[in-house]
């Protein structure tokens, strides 16, 4: 799918996103609060407080992920943001971090007619460069195995090999943290 665009996620993009998230089959039930949600958030589970939650992150500045168009129209989400804007358990700290600007990839949506297209892959891509241009040095992902009963939505292992991250430990049983260094360079697409 080389025709797709991307955007990240604004006030003036904000109807787009609520459009994928509240489209048949879109992740409406979540709000990609899940790994974001503060334990006091936690607490109210419901599909219209977690909105709220997720669009006063985006009404006060807090990056929380970019957006594929084909032709104008939303086709997919990546969850891409500073690490620290998710919660610990998802994104704790490891060892030689000092120094680094670690943002996280926690999750990805993709409508079903741009599916088995490459558009996760191209999203992968546009999220490594979109954190690279916000100042990240580092990029790290949690995906699983093919065979995960879960976390799905955070991708597969091989995608992530694929584009050049490189597995550094896990988290929990079924997750892999994986890391891209971006050092300041372009991200190449491979």
């Amino acid at each position: 799918m080389g025709d797709l665009s991307f955007r990240d996620v604004t006030g003036e993009t904000w109807s787009d996103f609520e459009a994928l998230f509240e489209a048949r089959g879109g992740p409406k039930y979540c709000w990609c609060m899940a790994w974001r949600a503060t334990s006091v958030e936690a607490k109210q589970s419901d599909n219209d407080s977690r909105k709220a939650m997720i669009k006063g992150r985006v009404d006060s500045g807090v990056p929380i992920g970019i957006l594929a168009y084909k032709d104008g129209t939303p086709v997919g989400w990546c969850s891409v943001a500073p690490r620290a804007t998710y919660r610990r358990q998802m994104a704790d700290s490891q060892p030689g971090d000092d120094g680094e600007v670690v943002w996280s990839v926690v999750c990805f949506f993709v409508v079903r007619t741009a599916r088995k297209q490459g558009t996760m892959q191209a999203l992968l891509d546009a999220a490594s460069e979109h954190a690279r241009r916000c100042g990240a040095t580092v990029v790290e992902a949690y995906p699983v195995d093919p065979d995960s009963p879960s976390y799905r939505f955070g991708g597969f292992v091989d995608a992530f090999a694929d584009r050049g991250f490189v597995e550094i430990g896990r988290a929990g049983s079924r997750r892999h943290v994986v890391r891209l260094s971006l050092d300041g360079a372009t991200v190449k697409k491979h």
